[in-house]
């Protein structure tokens, strides 16, 4: 008799729960799968992608999640998504220095990049969010940015015409919270690849390099000489250390304090983890189509790569915690003016016309 009474009251605590659920807006996350289930290729001489188990991909997934990140219904004054700061024609970058938030206010970093999101391992500038789905939840809430609550914005998706449906196809009922949103943005995010630039061609056989480009590429890859010993061009523009080849991602996703400052304003990983080992680092970015994702560095001080490639080239300013890697913070690199212009000449080849171009990107409400 005990039994079946404890039995009765393990359902009804379980009922009880499901009920709770069902008018939430923090669900646990869904573990079961629904939807069509959907293959990405992965692009050649690219490692794996790590998909998270809770997270697969669907085709109704990724739909849906289009159709949030550009969901200008996410903001307060239903004035901005996702993608006002993340435009395809900028590389799914902001061209201002900071973006401006729906109340005016301007933050104090430039937005990322949303290239290859899918093999990054930590988000945000400073690396504070570890997942993709985790990054997503804060520029919504965000009072700089979209300024709304997230209650408020799952109302409004579940008083929607089309939302309700979408996430019942995507998710297998109708039920609407942060989770589920975050998934489905993750799900779209992760599909945004670049992978056909000239770059890309060459190492797969396709084209070959001009010889400028391939100049530049020598460059890119080679460690600079001492610049006592070795002068102008015939020194290495020692890029290849952060901005990895290793599959092909063009950066090695990890924080470095390129010598921006020498005192730092902005402290970077150092202001997230509270290690003054990190103060003045900041995640590396990847140079795949940096010809069109201008400003650059995390406060988008510069507007040209001509002056990115001046200010590696003076060596940058120094500070306690600046990067090995910046070895020639004392003499810079001195590269002539043709081996900048070469370098330049193979930047440019990292450029994907296709990747900005492809309409699986765009604003579904602009077709």
């Amino acid at each position: 008799m005990v039994r079946k009474v404890h039995i009765v009251l393990l359902l009804s605590v379980l009922v009880a729960f499901a009920m709770g659920c069902k008018k939430g807006y923090y669900d646990a996350p869904q573990t079961e799968t629904y939807g069509t289930p959907y293959d990405l290729e992965i692009p050649p001489f690219f490692p794996p992608m790590q998909i998270p188990p809770d997270n697969p991909f669907t085709v109704e997934g990724i739909e849906l999640g289009r159709m949030l990140f550009w969901e200008k219904d996410l903001s307060n004054d239903f004035s901005m998504s996702c993608g006002s700061c993340h435009l395809p024609s900028q590389s799914f970058s902001d061209p201002e220095q900071f973006s401006t938030g729906v109340n005016g206010a301007v933050g104090t970093r430039q937005s990322m990049a949303l290239i290859n999101a899918g093999w990054s391992t930590k988000f945000f500038w400073d690396g504070r969010a570890l997942t993709l789905e985790e990054q997503i939840i804060d520029p919504i809430s965000n009072p700089i940015e979209m300024n709304l609550p997230w209650p408020e914005a799952i109302d409004r998706l579940r008083s929607h015409q089309d939302y309700p449906g979408m996430f019942k196809s995507a998710f297998g009922d109708e039920l609407i919270n942060q989770d589920r949103v975050t998934k489905a943005i993750a799900q779209f995010v992760r599909t945004i690849i670049s992978s056909n630039s000239k770059y890309d061609q060459w190492k797969r056989g396709d084209v070959f390099l001009t010889d400028q480009e391939f100049e530049g590429y020598i460059l890119f890859t080679t460690e600079g000489g001492d610049p006592e010993t070795v002068q102008g061009g015939a020194n290495g523009a020692d890029c290849f250390h952060c901005h990895s080849e290793a599959g092909l991602q063009l950066t090695d996703y990890l924080p470095h304090n390129n010598g921006l400052n020498t005192v730092f304003t902005d402290l970077g990983y150092g202001g997230v983890n509270g290690n003054p080992l990190d103060y003045g680092k900041f995640k590396t970015p990847t140079l795949r189509n940096i010809e069109f994702s201008s400003p650059y560095m995390h406060d988008g001080r510069f507007t040209t790569l001509e002056e990115v490639i001046d200010h590696y080239d003076s060596g940058g300013l120094p500070s306690e915690t600046i990067d090995p890697f910046m070895k020639y913070t004392e003499g810079g690199l001195q590269l002539n003016p043709v081996a900048k212009e070469n370098l330049l000449a193979f930047l440019k080849t990292l450029t994907d016309y296709d990747f900005m171009e492809n309409p699986a990107f765009s604003d579904p409400n602009d077709q």
